[in-house]
Protein backbone atom coordinates (compact mmCIF):
# COMPACT_ATOMS: atom_id res chain seq x y z
CA UNK A 1 0.00 0.00 0.00
CA UNK A 2 1.36 3.42 -0.96
CA UNK A 3 1.36 5.95 1.87
CA UNK A 4 -0.80 9.01 1.24
CA UNK A 5 0.91 12.36 1.24
CA UNK A 6 -1.25 15.21 2.49
CA UNK A 7 -1.57 18.26 0.23
CA UNK A 8 -0.40 21.34 2.04
CA UNK A 9 -2.76 24.27 2.29
CA UNK A 10 -1.84 27.51 0.54
CA UNK A 11 -0.82 30.15 3.08
CA UNK A 12 -3.35 33.01 3.21
CA UNK A 13 -0.69 35.54 2.14
CA UNK A 14 -0.44 33.84 -1.28
CA UNK A 15 -4.11 32.98 -1.72
CA UNK A 16 -5.22 35.70 -4.14
CA UNK A 17 -8.02 33.81 -5.95
CA UNK A 18 -10.70 31.26 -5.26
CA UNK A 19 -13.04 29.09 -7.34
CA UNK A 20 -16.76 29.00 -6.60
CA UNK A 21 -19.24 26.40 -7.90
CA UNK A 22 -22.79 27.60 -8.51
CA UNK A 23 -25.77 25.95 -10.23
CA UNK A 24 -24.98 27.74 -13.51
CA UNK A 25 -21.27 26.83 -13.56
CA UNK A 26 -17.89 27.60 -12.06
CA UNK A 27 -16.62 31.09 -11.27
CA UNK A 28 -13.29 32.34 -10.04
CA UNK A 29 -12.82 35.40 -7.90
CA UNK A 30 -9.87 37.75 -7.68
CA UNK A 31 -9.74 38.48 -3.96
CA UNK A 32 -7.84 41.81 -4.04
CA UNK A 33 -10.28 43.40 -6.53
CA UNK A 34 -13.27 41.25 -5.51
CA UNK A 35 -14.02 40.78 -9.24
CA UNK A 36 -15.88 37.63 -10.30
CA UNK A 37 -15.20 35.83 -13.64
CA UNK A 38 -17.46 33.22 -15.22
CA UNK A 39 -19.52 31.16 -15.56
CA UNK A 40 -17.41 28.31 -16.95
CA UNK A 41 -18.79 24.86 -17.77
CA UNK A 42 -16.00 22.99 -15.99
CA UNK A 43 -13.61 23.56 -13.12
CA UNK A 44 -10.72 23.08 -15.54
CA UNK A 45 -11.94 25.94 -17.77
CA UNK A 46 -12.25 28.25 -14.75
CA UNK A 47 -8.73 27.41 -13.55
CA UNK A 48 -7.25 27.85 -17.05
CA UNK A 49 -8.90 31.26 -17.38
CA UNK A 50 -7.69 32.24 -13.91
CA UNK A 51 -4.12 31.26 -14.78
CA UNK A 52 -4.29 33.20 -18.04
CA UNK A 53 -5.17 36.47 -16.30
CA UNK A 54 -1.60 37.21 -15.29
CA UNK A 55 -0.17 37.09 -18.80
CA UNK A 56 1.81 39.94 -20.33
CA UNK A 57 -0.84 41.10 -22.77
CA UNK A 58 0.23 39.02 -25.74
CA UNK A 59 -2.70 37.37 -27.43
CA UNK A 60 -2.86 33.63 -27.74
CA UNK A 61 -1.30 32.60 -31.02
CA UNK A 62 0.24 36.01 -31.59
CA UNK A 63 3.37 35.71 -33.69
CA UNK A 64 6.72 37.25 -32.83
CA UNK A 65 6.37 39.61 -35.82
CA UNK A 66 2.96 40.81 -34.60
CA UNK A 67 4.31 41.42 -31.09
CA UNK A 68 7.34 43.29 -32.46
CA UNK A 69 5.14 45.43 -34.73
CA UNK A 70 2.94 46.26 -31.75
CA UNK A 71 5.89 47.73 -29.84
CA UNK A 72 7.48 49.36 -32.88
CA UNK A 73 10.41 47.10 -33.67
CA UNK A 74 11.39 47.00 -37.34
CA UNK A 75 10.28 43.98 -39.35
CA UNK A 76 13.66 43.61 -41.04
CA UNK A 77 17.00 42.89 -39.44
CA UNK A 78 20.42 43.41 -41.00
CA UNK A 79 21.70 39.91 -41.86
CA UNK A 80 25.32 40.95 -41.21
CA UNK A 81 24.89 42.52 -37.79
CA UNK A 82 21.57 41.07 -36.63
CA UNK A 83 20.49 44.58 -35.60
CA UNK A 84 17.09 46.09 -36.46
CA UNK A 85 17.16 48.00 -39.74
CA UNK A 86 16.37 51.39 -38.21
CA UNK A 87 18.84 51.43 -35.32
CA UNK A 88 19.20 50.03 -31.84
CA UNK A 89 16.17 52.01 -30.69
CA UNK A 90 12.73 50.78 -31.79
CA UNK A 91 10.73 53.16 -33.94
CA UNK A 92 7.73 54.49 -32.04
CA UNK A 93 4.91 55.81 -34.18
CA UNK A 94 3.07 59.07 -33.47
CA UNK A 95 -0.20 57.24 -32.77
Amino acid sequence: MTPTIPIQQTPPDYDQTRVIERPDGFYWQDKPSDELYGPFLTLLEAVQDMQGQDDTGYGEGESLEEAEAEIGIAGWTDPETGEPAESLQPHLSDE
